[in-house]
């Protein structure tokens, strides 16, 4: 697994401005809950595939990481809509989903990260006035798009380890023996960057020296 979401490519796509793409993708998220109906949704998907592989020139696995990603939500989405309203809406429900997570991925799969938190804290700079700090929310949106993937690779490590050694991997016990390990090496991380973030500055007053004092 790779750890960039971002894939280099010379196309179209690539070279439009961040704020483009980003606009674009909120207004089919608009159209595909104000216009739920089957033809539109449909329409949505398809042309969201077209674009993710042939005008941004995408491999297909990029665009099929992301779906087997959110599979078995969608699957136990269209369960649950079989069982509650009907499945004609489970249908309708997950193909809307699965559109809006394919164009996320064309998007975040065409733009860097510079140049989307670039952006979101343009958006959020009239925000300073009471006293939002854009940079922060930079970071933070560029910290979350860095260390999913990041997550995700570590876990499947994990997981290639136990398979290695012959371990669980299903049921309960499989579960504990994945998730323990994964939640120690998530808290050694956020403190190493907790640490990292403090040497360079980050905050006037980090959080933790201010407990420090308080206490």
């Amino acid at each position: 697994m790779t750890l960039a979401l971002y894939v280099p490519r010379a196309s179209l796509v690539h070279r439009a401005p961040a704020g483009a793409k980003l606009l674009a993708l909120v207004a089919v998220s608009v159209l595909l809950f104000v216009v739920p109906t089957l033809p539109v949704v449909t329409g949505a998907l398809v042309l969201v595939v077209l674009v993710g592989l042939v005008v941004a020139q995408l491999p297909v696995v990029t665009l099929a990481r992301q779906a087997r990603a959110v599979l078995w939500w969608l699957v136990a989405i269209f369960v649950l809509h079989a069982f509650v309203t009907d499945l004609a809406t489970g249908t309708l429900t997950v193909m809307r989903l699965l559109a809006l997570v394919l164009a996320a991925a064309v998007v975040t799969a065409t733009t860097r990260v510079s140049a989307m938190v670039a952006v979101v804290e343009r958006v959020c700079r009239p925000l300073s006035v009471v006293g939002v700090r854009p940079a922060r929310i930079g970071l933070v949106i560029a910290m979350a798009l860095r260390f999913i993937p990041l997550l995700i690779e570590r876990a499947d490590r994990i997981r290639e380890a136990q398979a290695a050694r012959g371990g669980t991997l299903r049921g309960l016990h499989g579960l504990r023996t994945s998730v323990v390990p994964l939640l120690v090496q998530v808290l050694q991380l956020a403190h190493t960057v907790a640490e990292a973030l403090d040497a360079r500055g980050a905050d006037d007053v980090p959080v933790r020296r201010r407990g420090a004092r308080a206490a």
